[in-house]
Order: structure tokens, then sequence, then C-alpha cells
């Protein structure tokens, strides 16, 4: 099994910055692709930022171009999202989640990742 855990969560005020980590444990695949989503309150999940671990290809939502940035430290087996310019619509849970590499898609949907985080709260005030 793999375990996620992010940390890194808070409250902010609009256009504030925090950074989130997710560290991986347990069983790891040779190569997997660590995705960050995010749920608000009566939304559904959506995707946010993801980079394969050993190739570095970066995936983004359209919504945080130029605001977030994905990256790892395979060292460290830890992945973090920066998160600058916040807006309050960035409002909600942030889950880190892992999926097995399965070659050139784009990993954009919550349905390829297989492990999941419990999820941070990230609360952007106006």
């Amino acid at each position: 099994q793999v375990q996620l855990e992010e940390s890194g969560g808070g409250l902010v005020q609009a256009g504030g910055s925090l950074r989130l980590s997710c560290a991986v444990s347990g069983r790891t695949f040779s190569n997997y692709v660590m995705g960050w989503f995010r749920q608000a309150p009566g939304k559904e999940r959506e995707f946010v930022a993801a980079i394969t671990w050993f190739g570095g290809t970066i995936y983004y939502a359209d919504s945080v171009k130029g605001r977030f940035t994905i990256s790892r430290d395979r060292a460290k087996n830890t992945v973090h999202l920066e998160m600058n310019s916040l807006k309050p619509e960035d409002t909600a849970v942030y889950y880190c989640a892992a999926s097995p590499f399965r070659g050139s898609v784009a990993y954009v949907s919550a349905a390829l990742y297989n492990y999941w985080g419990q999820g941070t709260q990230v609360t952007v005030s106006s």
C-alpha cells in the first residue's frame, strides 16, 4: 500500500501564498505520477496539477497556470504545491494522489489515481 499525507493547508488572505506538501510512504511503484486535486463544498473534485516522478512532465489546470507550481523531491519522497496569488475561489480541500505511470496520457482524471491522501483545507478570505 502507498500512504500519502498532506500538510501545509490553512487560512490566507486573497493574494497570499501557501505551500502544500505530500509525503509518500509505503510500497511505491517503480515510476508513478503525483497529482493534486481539490474539492470545494457542493462541487466535484477537480484536477489542479500533476507531475511524473522520473520524467518531471507537468500538467496544470488552466485555472491555476501561472499561479501554482508543482514540484517533487525524489530524495525525500515528497511532492509540493506552491500556491501564489491565491483567490477566494481557490478555497477547497486539497488532496494529494498517486497513479502508476500509464504511459503518455494526460493525468487530469481522478479515475487514473489509485491512492489518495486525507486532504488538507485551504481557505482564502477576500
